[in-house]
């Protein structure tokens, strides 16, 4: 591989993106490439702990906070881990990146867009990922699914209903927005999910 690859999954609530990521991380394997898996938030130490105060239903966080708290854990998480990776030419899979933040504290939260792309940018370093997919599904049977799947909702998925379905909705209008987002329908099987996936990479030549 001439240079390292980067594949970011997003999603609403309840769309089996750790299946994807991990069917796709075996696929990509078997085609040959080294693969790194990691998410957001989180993926380095540092970054978990600020995952468990962000997550927890007894944390009460402020809009701008937990945006700044992201954008910390981002910036951790890309220093650490994801550049090294990508500069040792690794195929670095990631649930939920800069797009989460728009979308999430973004759309959901009505922060001001310039300013979370601000932050992105300087979390990031202006590391985009190569292609984007969103795993699509309506809001209610997304909650369902996460619900029955952990037995209980963490902070984010226990906001209520509009909240999720600005969420949705900024999640489409960014595909609508970037030709670098694809979505996927994740109410397919599993593993029709994962060969439309495969297809996307194989059509912009990243496998």
């Amino acid at each position: 591989m001439a240079e390292g690859k980067f594949i970011t999954l997003e999603w609403p609530e309840g769309s089996g993106k750790s299946t994807q990521a991990r069917l796709l991380a075996d696929y990509v394997r078997d085609c040959g490439y080294d693969v790194i898996c990691t998410r957001e938030p989180g993926g380095v130490s540092i970054a978990e702990q600020l995952r468990e105060i962000l997550l927890d239903n007894e944390s009460r966080i402020y809009p701008t906070a937990e945006l700044l708290l992201y954008a910390a854990g981002r910036a951790q998480h890309t220093q650490e881990k994801i550049m090294p990776a990508l500069k040792d030419s690794k195929f670095v899979i990631c649930e939920r990146f800069t797009h989460a933040s728009i979308a999430y504290q973004g759309y959901g939260r009505g922060l001001n867009r310039e300013l979370i792309n601000k932050l992105n940018y300087i979390a990031t370093g202006g590391i985009k990922p190569d292609l984007t997919i969103i795993l699509d599904i309506d809001v209610e049977t997304g909650l369902k699914r996460a619900k029955a799947a952990d037995g209980k909702l963490d902070r984010l998925e226990s906001e209520n209903i509009s909240f999720h379905k600005k969420v949705r909705d900024g999640y489409l209008k960014l595909a609508e927005e970037n030709t670098d987002i694809e979505v996927v329908s994740s109410l397919n099987p599993v593993e029709k999910i994962k060969e439309q996936i495969v297809k996307i990479l194989k059509r912009r030549d990243l496998i």
